[in-house]
């Protein structure tokens, strides 16, 4: 895979790139003539980990619903085929679908450090496979942080080289979701060199961390780097913090994204969920209609 740095990017106005799009591969009718989906979290709906999602889904007026494969707990349950199959069920009951995958326990239980992640992960891309998923969100956050950790970003590199043969055999891409920017980031991808390894973009996490958000995912996304997105804000309803979300959805123009948009966070301090994200899900079908 050609290195390309944020620097090339900013000297030239013709990158020489094609604009490429990215398409999310999801179950369910609705879905598959859209532009967008629009999902959320269940662990941002009060149901991580939880059959619950998919009603509460309905209820918020969402496509679908970003699941977690599990809890440590629970053993990873959405690996077991019958639980699978009642997610289906649901999924059929109340008209909603599944949007996305993630293993959110991974930044208790570090891929980096923790060998019981390896076969989590391994597993993960099995799960996708079998709910009609095209990306899995690996997390990197609180123990799991890779920011300044060279031996433990060595070390997942290393991992990621390892399982990236059945992810692309089986046509599921792997999203890093973590606190690098965009450049630490295509290290490594580069590293790894796995067509099916992106960037799972959030939005918010990149303007705390104070990169600049519609920069990288131009940069990114010219180069198909981007798998999914989360829209999010922290203490606030979309449309209403930090983010410019009308700047988004050039950028995301610009690139020619198509896939999923999972909604997490943006939940005012003291307010209810569920009311806040039928304003969320509504402002997210505003700006993108």
């Amino acid at each position: 895979m050609k290195q390309f740095t944020r620097k090339d990017f900013l000297k030239t106005s013709v990158l020489g790139l094609l604009s490429t799009s990215v398409f999310g591969n999801n179950t369910g009718k609705t879905l598959q003539k859209k532009r967008y989906q629009i999902g959320a979290c269940d662990w941002s709906i009060g149901n991580k980990s939880n059959l619950g999602s998919m009603e509460i889904a309905r209820q918020i007026g969402l496509d679908g619903v970003q699941l977690s494969l599990g809890l440590k707990e629970n053993d990873m349950h959405l690996r077991q085929k019958e639980v699978q199959k009642a997610y289906k069920s649901l999924a059929k009951i109340f008209d909603v679908s599944f949007t996305g995958l993630g293993i959110g326990e991974l930044n208790q239980y570090p891929y980096k450090s923790d060998s019981q992640t390896d076969v989590w992960v391994a597993d993960s891309i099995d799960v996708a496979k079998a709910l009609d998923v095209s990306v899995v969100l690996i997390a990197f956050f609180a123990k799991g942080d890779l920011k300044n950790d060279k031996k433990g970003t060595d070390a997942v590199i290393q991992k990621f080289k390892d399982v990236m043969p059945k992810a692309e055999k089986l046509g599921i891409t792997l999203g890093i979701e973590s606190w690098l920017s965009a450049e630490e980031h295509m290290d490594i991808i580069n590293k790894v060199a796995s067509s099916n390894l992106k960037v799972y973009y959030d939005v918010a996490n990149s303007e705390k961390m104070g990169y600049d958000i519609y920069e990288e995912i131009v940069w990114l996304g010219k180069q198909n780097q981007i798998c999914e997105f989360h829209f999010k804000e922290n203490g606030a309803l979309l449309g209403q913090g930090k983010v410019d979300f009308q700047r988004v959805k050039k950028c995301m123009d610009e690139i020619g994204y198509q896939g999923a948009i999972q909604i997490e966070g943006a939940v005012p301090k003291g307010d209810l969920m569920l009311p806040c994200y039928i304003k969320n899900n509504a402002f997210v079908r505003d700006l993108l209609s």
